[in-house]
């Protein structure tokens, strides 16, 4: 199993023309979806004046900076600077682009070009939480290879997506093997007194 790559996101958590902050490895980035569907993975930094484009906007298939405006394609190459519109912007404002990819409702990234495809994970997308504290998943019952935890909670199979944070902090996203919305109730109660553990205030 590859742990070259990294869970950002479940898939439902980014609908199209939505922008949002995430770290891999201690890289801070923003991750976004298009209006036709299509996921990016930048650096946080407009190249402007070092603005998060995670506070930006997404219109059409460009991501645009909240600050000035300036507007960014696919491949993070800008293309509109709204203070001059008849110019035509250098091929050298440039966002640096990193690689996310879809698999099975899970969006994950990579600094770096990767021949391997991520973990194979199945099941029903449950939530994401961030944690303020990394859990000791063994005591929950949980094997942990590379990224993925595997257990059941509520007794029902369960995986754990995990992303841990410079700051000790981990986000963790889930996914299970049901859909039933009473299941479901019960296995976001657990993941709740999961958080707790973690960050020492369960009783």
């Amino acid at each position: 199993m590859t742990v070259d790559w990294t869970p950002v996101a479940l898939t439902r958590d980014l609908p199209p023309l939505v922008v949002m902050p995430v770290t891999v490895g201690g890289a801070e980035l923003a991750l976004w979806r298009s209006a036709s569907g299509r996921v990016a993975l930048w650096a946080d930094r407009c190249p402007h004046r070092g603005m998060r484009l995670s506070h930006g906007f997404v219109r059409g298939e460009a991501l645009s900076c909240i600050y000035h405006g300036w507007s960014y394609g696919a491949s993070g190459q800008c293309l509109r600077i709204p203070a001059h519109p008849d110019l035509a912007p250098p091929e050298a404002i440039r966002v640096p682009v990193s690689h996310a990819t879809e698999q099975d409702g899970v969006i994950w990234a990579a600094l770096s070009p990767l021949a391997s495809k991520p973990p194979a994970v199945s099941g029903t997308p449950l939530r994401s939480l961030t944690l303020d504290a990394a859990p000791d998943l063994s005591a929950f019952g949980f094997t942990v290879h590379g990224p993925v935890a595997s257990g059941t909670l509520s007794g029902t199979p369960v995986t754990l997506l995990l992303n841990p944070q410079p700051d000790g902090r981990v986000t963790v996203h889930a996914l299970c093997a049901t859909a039933a919305p009473a299941t479901l109730a019960a296995l976001s109660r657990d993941l709740e007194a999961l958080r707790r553990v973690a960050e020492g205030a369960f009783a």
